[in-house]
C-alpha cells in the first residue's frame, strides 16, 4: 500500500474505511483524508464507493439481462439467454411458492433484489488489495469495493422493502384494517374494560415485530458480509508474515473463497425469500 510501513492494525483500518465525502466541523463540506475525519462527517457524509459500486452493479445487471431479452431466440438459446432464463426460472419459482397474492411487481423485484445483493456479494471475492491498489494509483486513498459490507446501503435496501410492506398493507387491508391488525392480535377479550389494554399491549408487542423486519433483514446482510471481509482482510495479512506463512494463507484464502461463494448465493436469496415472504403477509388480509 503505497510502498509504506504500516501496521496491522492501520491496515485493517484503512480497508474498513469508506472513500467519504461530507461536512467536516472544522473544514466545511469535502473529502475525508483520514477515518478519524471520516468519522467526525457523523450524518453529514455520504459513502462515494458504496453509491458508486452499488450504482455499477445494477447497471451491469440492467445491462445483461436487457441485452438478453433483445437477442432472444425461440431457437437454439446462447449461453448469456441460458444463464438469464435459469436465474428467471430459479427467482419465478421461489415466488410461486412463497407469495399466494397476486402482484405483478413482486417477481421483478424479487429478480432485481437477489442479482442486485448477489453482485454486491460477490466483489467479496476480488482479492482485497487489488481494487484499493488500482484506485491508489490515481490518488484515491480509500475504496471499499464491497457495498453490502455497508450498512447504510443494507438498510437502504431493507427500507425500501419497508415502505412496500407498509404500502400493501395499506392499500389490501385500509389503515383501518392494518391498524386492527397492529393492536387485535394476538390478545383478544370482549372485555370492554381490558380491551385497551389489550390493544396497547398488542400494538408494542406488533410494533416490534414491524420494525423488526428491516432491521433484521439489513443486519444480517451486513453482519455475514462483514465477517467475510474481515477474514479476507486478516487472511491477506500473513502475506507479510514470511513466505512459509504466506503459502499458507494463500492455500487458506482459497479455501475461504471457495465456502465464501455460498454464503454469498445464500445471503442474496435469504434476502429476496424473506422480501417475498413480507409482501405476502402484506397482502393477507386476517379475519
Amino acid at each position: 500500500m503505497a510502498g509504506t510501513e504500516i501496521t496491522s492494525a492501520e491496515y485493517i483500518k484503512h480497508h474498513l474505511t469508506n472513500l467519504t465525502f461530507g461536512y467536516h466541523p472544522d473544514a466545511g463540506w469535502g473529502m475525508a483524508h483520514t477515518a478519524q475525519e471520516a468519522a467526525e462527517m457523523g450524518f453529514n457524509a455520504i459513502h462515494l464507493d458504496s453509491i458508486g459500486w452499488s450504482v455499477g452493479l445494477i447497471a451491469l445487471f440492467a445491462f445483461y439481462f436487457r441485452r438478453a431479452a433483445q437477442r432472444a431466440t425461440a431457437g437454439i438459446p446462447g449461453a448469456l439467454q441460458n444463464g438469464v432464463e435459469m436465474i428467471i426460472d430459479f427467482v419465478n419459482e421461489n415466488v410461486r411458492g412463497s407469495f399466494s397474492g397476486k402482484n405483478d411487481l413482486v417477481a421483478p423485484l424479487a429478480l432485481t433484489i437477489f442479482c442486485w445483493v448477489f453482485l454486491m456479494n460477490l466483489m467479496d471475492l476480488v482479492p482485497v488489495d487489488l481494487l484499493p491498489w488500482l484506485f491508489s494509483l490515481v490518488g484515491v486513498h480509500y475504496m471499499k469495493v464491497v457495498p453490502s459490507t455497508d450498512p447504510n446501503v443494507t438498510f437502504a435496501l431493507a427500507l425500501g422493502v419497508f415502505a412496500l410492506i407498509l404500502f400493501y398493507s395499506i392499500r389490501i387491508k385500509g389503515v383501518g384494517g392494518f391498524v386492527g391488525e397492529l393492536t387485535g392480535m394476538p390478545f383478544q377479550t370482549d372485555n370492554l374494560l381490558l380491551k385497551p389494554v389489550f390493544m396497547l399491549v398488542n400494538l408494542v408487542l406488533e410494533g416490534v415485530n414491524l420494525i423488526a423486519k428491516p432491521i433484521s433483514l439489513s443486519l444480517r446482510l451486513f453482519g455475514n458480509m462483514y465477517a467475510g471481509e474481515m477474514i479476507f482482510i486478516l487472511i491477506a495479512l500473513m502475506y507479510s508474515g514470511g513466505w512459509l506463512i504466506g503459502i499458507f494463507g494463500g492455500a487458506l484464502q482459497f479455501v475461504w473463497a471457495v465456502f465464501h461463494i455460498l454464503v454469498v448465493t445464500l445471503q442474496a436469496f435469504i434476502f429476496m425469500t424473506l422480501t417475498i415472504v413480507y409482501l405476502d403477509m402484506a397482502h393477507a388480509e386476517h379475519h
